[in-house]
Formats: structure tokens, sequence, C-alpha cells
């Protein structure tokens, strides 16, 4: 990481991550446990998605993270992301520990340091896909015109250039996706989390989309953690783990 992406502090100052020769590790999660209590009324108990797991994702590294519906995969990106909070145990950014985060300083992890995909785009109607791709950089405050120049740098590089004056319901599923991914990338992240990016997507549209972030991945030097159902584009991952009975394990890729 650069000197521009932080690491925080319990006083809530801002430092720079240290520089490690090699590759370290970025994300790392430590003893996770996340459990849902009992809801009154309903006939299941309190509902456990995993309890003691651990993770680690070095610099540079495109993990993949596959399971069945249900297991936990969201929830955990969620964590990696600062979304949500564990119940027990921790996630590491750098020196960073997540769960310490004020809801300010998470944020502004999210904002600047984190790029999120969704399985759905999530853009705003109203607007371009240009200031759709330009709202994590206004909404930090930057100035308008310097956002938008930003934000049409990378929807060129997700080969949208020349649809950025175009509002999302006059792009197809695959171009809303990757204005999404625009969106995610504008603050200039090394961290990428992508949640089923091409579940929403046919077949053909999702290989297209799936390439598209395996090369801005290589091309800007990006650590991602990948979700998918997908195990083809899993295994064409660095690595690929299996989330099951609320443990990862890790499985060998294909020749």
């Amino acid at each position: 990481m650069n000197e521009r992406e932080v690491q925080f502090e319990d006083s809530g100052s801002l430092q720079p991550f240290p520089e490690a020769r090699g590759p370290r590790v970025v994300l790392r999660a430590q003893g996770l446990t996340k459990v849902y209590p009992a809801v009154a009324g309903a006939a299941a108990g309190e509902v456990e998605l995993f309890r003691g797991l651990d993770l680690e994702v070095r610099a540079g590294e495109m993990v993949a993270i596959v399971g069945e519906s249900g297991a936990g995969k969201s929830t955990l990106l969620h964590l990696l992301a600062a979304l949500d909070k564990p119940t027990a145990g921790e996630v590491y950014c750098g020196e960073a520990r997540l769960s310490r985060f004020t809801s300010k300083q998470a944020s502004e992890f999210r904002n600047r340091d984190v790029g999120y995909v969704w399985q759905f785009h999530y853009l705003l109607p109203e607007f371009t896909a240009v200031e759709n791709a330009a709202m994590p950089l206004l909404a930090r405050g930057m100035e308008r015109g310097a956002a938008l120049q930003r934000a049409e740098y990378w929807l060129g590089e997700v080969g949208l250039g020349s649809r950025g004056h175009h509002r999302s319901g006059e792009l197809s599923g695959g171009e809303q996706q990757r204005v999404s991914l625009a969106r995610a990338l504008v603050p200039e992240p090394k961290i990428l989390l992508a949640d089923e990016p091409t579940g929403d997507l046919d077949s053909k549209t999702g290989e297209a989309v799936f390439e598209l972030i395996q090369g801005l991945h290589r091309a800007h030097g990006l650590t991602s953690v990948l979700v998918t159902h997908n195990t083809d584009f899993a295994g064409r991952c660095d690595r690929m783990l299996r989330l099951k009975g609320g443990r990862l394990e890790e499985l060998k890729q294909a020749d």
C-alpha cells in the first residue's frame, strides 16, 4: 500500500501502513465468529455461521471463496469490509483492527481503502454512469469536476468510455455492473471485495465481467477477494477456498 492508505489507531488518528518486504498479509481474520441471536417468536434458535475462522490474504492475491448458499460467504465479506462486526474474533487490515473502528472510521475505510462490488449494481437511476461512478469521491467532498474526471478515467478502464452520459436504464445489465466496478475502483483502493459480481448476468456477459475484474486486478496491483458460485471463475484465481460447516478449506487448483 502507498502512503495514502492508512491504519486506524484506537485514538482515531491516521497513520501510514509501514512498508514491508515481499508479499505481506493485507487482510487477516483471526478466530472469527459470527452468531445471529434467536428471534423472538421464530421456530429456530440462534444461527451460527462460523466460529474460530481464520483467513489470510496477501498483497497482490486474487482469492475466491465458494460454498453453498447460506454458508456465510457474503457475511464474511461484510466483515472484511467493516460493514458488520463479528460476534468474536478480529479482522485486521494491516495493523488496523476493524472491530475498533468508530462508525466514521469504518466509513472512511470503505470510502478510501476498499472497493466493494455487489451482486446487484445499485446504481442511482436519476444520475448518469459517470455521476454514479463518481459517487464515492463526491461523498468525501472532492471537487465535482475532479471527481467526474477521475470517474471518466475508470469508465474507460472498464470499457465504457463512450457511455458515461447514459443513465442506468439506458445501459445493459453487463454495462451496469461495469459501472458499479468503476465506482468501486474510483477511490483507487488496493483492496477489492466482490460479492457474486456475475451472479445476475448471463454466462457470456458474466465471463466478460470476470475477465475484466481479473485484468484490472493485475493491471492495478489489487488485492482481491471474490465470492462466487462459479467454480470455473474461482479456479482461475490464485487461491480457491471453500466455506463449509463454518470453516475455510483450501481447494486444489486444476493444472
